[in-house]
């Protein structure tokens, strides 16, 4: 039995968000409550970033290929992601907990762990009331389900949580842990893979049972000692791994895959442009500056470059890091097309006075830095940004959500929302698709084709809306909110000047 410093037995909880930006979806536009949603890049290139459970019955899931879950669930609703939503609606629940518990990590955007001092050696019954209050609080709060789970360790609340979706609660006591893990396959713990869960399949080994009672030194010939001691210990309900908060990471990045090859050099660096304010967003809302910038350039086969550069001093501005970035793209991108482009930008610490970086060279020239330090900053949450957009992946909100089906240990491939990353480690952002060439969230979209399918609009006669579907001078909206319930659809003139572009968080709650 795992104990906590005091002696007394120890419970840790785990707080997983259901099919968090499916559900977030579903919330705000009501009419979808019951329908499976898919989250993603609709492109040929486009990744699940989420899906409903609806969806989940048909075979779609998380980082799958949009095309791959279209063809299984071709009834499915298919959204772009709106990731400062989700970003707001994380910063609601991860308070509530932080109003639970002192002792709080938060995981990724939709799940955490949480130890509440008040637990130590309680009786099991008092676990259930605590969890069952916490999820009340999160539905209230946010209108959301959500799962909780409880044990001895961090291990054992994860699996726990599993077992309880959706939107159910398992306490796991203490006397009660063997028999719970037992049964479960391998892959249940942290830390086995495919490649790993092979190995120990070849020795007769599928379930986590079989796994605790292998001989320790068998087991350190298939996996090596170090992971094969701890990988034993957590089979066995053994885990003293602390609930501690994430350390800061030590990287901001973000990526885009396009729907077709960049072929010239002036999309690549418009590309790059867009990519940089994505990422400048984010250094912002980090109050950080940044000494290093890495281009990324991956070709249409798959083949990757990266240049970095580093500058005597940190900066936050983004005509900075946009003329270095532009500058390590002309040297990373070779022959052929660019699939994929990435920005990242490392090497923290104090931004220096702004007269250093009044100017900075590159080959296109000179490049003059904004007199006032803050005409450099986020866009207001009112501008638009196209649905997929690197912008939107920059946003804070790309910190991951769970897996396809929300499993133990499954991180969000590439192409998915977000990984989610331990302290001190890399944040990798989303890889959301573009069309076919690039767009920039500081232009208005193209006046040909002003909608597209889930931007959020409204009208002063029927409020805060959502695009079902816009062409031939027209645009279908309909008209909800999580506030209003299920709402009546219009088509309405693509042109009409009442008709306007709205911040995402309407759709959730009316504005202050």
């Amino acid at each position: 039995m795992t104990t906590s410093g005091t002696g007394a037995a120890r419970w840790v909880l785990h707080l997983d968000m259901d099919a968090f930006f499916a559900s977030v979806e579903q919330l705000t536009r009501p009419t979808l409550a019951d329908r499976p949603v898919l989250v993603g890049g609709a492109g040929p290139r486009g990744v699940v970033a989420g899906a409903s459970y609806q969806a989940r019955v048909f075979g779609a899931r998380s980082a799958m290929p949009m095309s791959q879950a279209r063809r299984r669930c071709p009834h499915a609703t298919v959204l772009p992601p709106r990731f400062p939503l989700y970003k707001a609606i994380s910063d609601e629940v991860m308070g509530i907990l932080g109003e639970f518990s002192p002792v709080l990590e938060p995981v990724s955007v939709d799940e955490a762990f949480l130890e509440p001092p008040a637990l130590a050696g309680a009786d099991p019954a008092i676990v259930q009331e605590f969890g069952t209050a916490l999820r009340a609080a999160v539905r209230e709060r946010t209108g959301l389900p959500a799962s909780v789970g409880a044990g001895s360790g961090k291990q054992v609340a994860k699996i726990a949580s599993e077992l309880a979706k959706p939107d159910g609660l398992r306490v796991v006591a203490h006397a009660e842990q063997d028999d719970v893990l037992a049964p479960l396959p391998v892959r249940s713990l942290w830390g086995i893979g495919p490649v790993s869960g092979e190995a120990l399949r070849k020795i007769g080994v599928e379930t986590i049972g079989q796994l605790a009672a292998l001989d320790t030194r068998e087991l350190a010939g298939v996996l090596g000692t170090a992971v094969g001691a701890e990988l034993h210990r957590l089979a066995r309900g053994i885990d003293d791994r602390p609930v501690a908060p994430r350390g800061a990471a030590k990287q901001i990045s973000a990526e885009t895959t396009f729907d077709t090859d960049l072929t010239a050099m002036s999309a690549v660096h418009e590309a790059v442009e867009s990519i940089c304010v994505a990422v400048h967003r984010r250094l912002v809302a980090d109050g950080r500056a940044a000494r290093t910038v890495t281009v990324k350039a991956r070709t249409g086969d798959f083949v990757t470059h990266t240049r970095s550069e580093t500058t005597p001093f940190p900066s936050r501005e983004l005509s900075t890091l946009t003329a270095v970035a532009r500058r390590l793209a002309d040297a990373a991108v070779g022959e052929g097309g660019v699939r994929l482009l990435g920005v990242s930008v490392s090497g923290f610490g104090d931004e220096p006075p702004l007269a250093l970086f009044d100017a900075v060279p590159s080959e296109q020239g000179w490049t003059a830095a904004p007199a006032d330090p803050g005409s450099a900053g986020p866009p207001d949450p009112g501008t638009p940004v196209a649905a997929g957009h690197p912008a939107a992946a920059g946003d804070p909100a790309a910190t991951g959500e769970s897996a396809a089906g929300d499993g133990p240990g499954e991180a969000v491939a590439a192409g998915g929302p977000a990984t989610v990353t331990a302290a001190g480690q890399a944040v990798v952002t989303a890889e959301p698709t573009l069309g076919p060439g690039p767009t920039r969230p500081d232009r208005a979209p193209d006046p040909n084709r002003p909608w597209r399918a889930g931007d959020d609009v409204h009208h002063p006669g029927h409020g805060h809306g959502w695009v079902q579907g816009a062409g031939h001078g027209r645009v279908t909206i309909r008209f909800e909110t999580a506030q209003t319930g299920p709402g009546p659809s219009r088509t309405l003139d693509a042109a009409d000047p009442d008709l306007t572009r709205a911040d995402p968080l309407g759709s959730w709650r009316a504005p202050a």
